[in-house]
């Protein structure tokens, strides 16, 4: 699942459950409307994901490029330090900010 929220000045993504292969129809279109909004921050709710992979973290690195070279941030809510991980392993996890004080009210990762 993932929903997308719009303000005048950032694009909201709450993501949950699995964001990875078998999710990634969806992945162009979600990237072509985000993309299309032209906002400069983007913030990426991860608290409920339960699972990325590699195409997971390919979507969010082609997410955080668009808005990098429009000279905005992309942002990380409640990741858990596997999905950090996966970015890290990917070599892209310096193209987000992660909000380590942002506290999640329901985690699907409480322990991870």
């Amino acid at each position: 699942m993932i929903e997308v929220t719009v303000s005048p000045t950032s694009v909201t993504l709450v993501v949950g459950g699995d964001l990875d292969l078998a999710e990634r129809d969806q992945f162009p279109e979600m990237t072509a409307r985000i993309n299309g909004l032209q906002r400069p921050l983007l913030v990426v709710d991860m608290c409920q994901v339960t699972f990325m992979d590699s195409a997971g973290a390919g979507f969010l690195i082609s997410l955080a490029g668009a808005v990098a070279q429009r000279g905005g941030t992309a942002v990380l809510h409640g990741i858990a330090p596997r999905d950090e991980f996966v970015l890290e392993v990917c070599g892209a996890l310096e193209m987000f900010q992660i909000d380590r004080d942002h506290a999640c009210e329901l985690t699907a990762h409480p322990s991870a």
